[in-house]
């Protein structure tokens, strides 16, 4: 690996610690990754069928270290060639948020370093600019994860407008109620998306809802679809008629896929952006993706997204997001704290 230094690179650690994952990441420049390190605690979380905040906290503690030891030494570098350290300090687990938030504090301290509070969400959409080079704001992005749906235009680096949002259940939220339902565990998305592929996505009429009224025309609501699966198992098991796992898998995710992609073909029309990306944990679903693909072909529209390590929580968007940051003037204090309903476009 590469890890030439020139005088004016920037380099950033990056932490991210906002929910089960701890990471940690060097970039360079904003697009380079160096090294990125994860340590998943998915099979922690899998017994109990979703994410225990106490767990996660915990477990955080014991791997932080460690994590960002390895980032370092991956990267080739020491914490005198750092610029920067970034770190998420919200959206997310208060808990797990305030063991990377500590380690950043107490690193940048240390080292002598500016520190930079980057936003969760910030982080997924700049996942993109480490795969494409030439992918500049302004641009719609979509963002899809356990906890969040946003659309958002990127007007330009760390400037942001929400057009849509949630109103219930995220997309990712959704998936695992869905997967856990039909007997799949947890995680959902990952699952849903692999038995999906033996069904027939046409198989089952499920909703789609249009929630938006005047001023909020792109927002989503799932928890009307994740009922009606829910419903539609209840009926067939009363009455005695087999369920197909793979074909309400693959109808619930064709429900969702068409809803995303209906409302960011609109937006993209609407306010005539020609360049359109994705982030978070379910832009990596394989059928979301396809989709995308197709829509933005048909309309002209140049379609970004991150390869999958980088859809999932990592610490290498947290460095793309928190260059950006950096050069841009942001810094932040010894007094930083962990927000866990911190709102994109908000600042500590």
């Amino acid at each position: 690996m590469e890890t030439s230094m020139k005088k004016e690179d920037v380099r950033i650690l990056a932490v991210e610690t906002s929910c089960d994952e701890t990471a940690a990441a060097v970039v360079q420049n904003g697009r380079q990754v160096l090294s990125n390190v994860i340590y998943s605690q998915i099979d922690l979380h899998t017994v109990y069928g979703g994410v225990v905040p106490e767990i996660a906290s915990r477990k955080h503690i014991e791997k932080i270290n460690q994590v960002i030891e390895k980032a370092l030494s991956d990267a080739k570098t020491t914490l005198p060639e750092i610029t920067a350290v970034a770190v998420t300090y919200g959206p997310g687990l208060v808990g797990a948020l305030l063991v990377g938030v500590s380690a950043a504090k107490a690193i940048a301290f240390a080292a002598d370093k500016p520190l930079v509070g980057v936003h969760h969400i910030e982080g997924h959409i700049s996942a993109n600019y480490i795969e494409n080079p030439d992918l500049e704001p302004p641009f719609l992005c979509l963002v899809v994860s356990g906890g969040h749906s946003h659309l958002v235009i990127v007007e330009d680096y760390g400037t942001y407008r929400i057009i849509g949002r949630t109103r219930d259940d995220a997309a990712g939220e959704a998936f695992d109620k869905v997967a856990r339902a039909i007997g799949l565990g947890y995680p959902g998305g990952p699952k849903i998306d692999r038995v999906s592929k033996e069904g027939n996505p046409d198989a089952i009429a499920f909703p789609r809802a249009k929630v938006g009224t005047e001023g909020s025309d792109y927002d989503f609501s799932f928890s009307g679809l994740k009922s009606a699966v829910l419903n539609y198992l209840n009926s067939c098991e009363m009455k005695g008629i087999e369920i197909s796992r793979a074909d309400v898998a693959a109808s619930f995710q064709k429900a969702v896929t068409d809803v995303l992609v209906g409302h960011s073909m609109e937006a993209a029309e609407r306010f005539g952006m020609k360049k359109f990306a994705i982030a978070g944990g379910v832009a990596s679903n394989s059928a979301l993706r396809a989709a995308f693909e197709e829509a933005c072909g048909k309309r002209g529209i140049s379609f970004y997204h991150p390869s999958p390590i980088l859809c999932t929580d990592n610490a290498a968007m947290i460095g793309a997001a928190g260059y950006y940051e950096y050069i841009r003037g942001t810094r932040h204090g010894w007094d930083l704290n962990a927000v866990p309903s911190l709102k994109l476009g908000e600042r500590a």
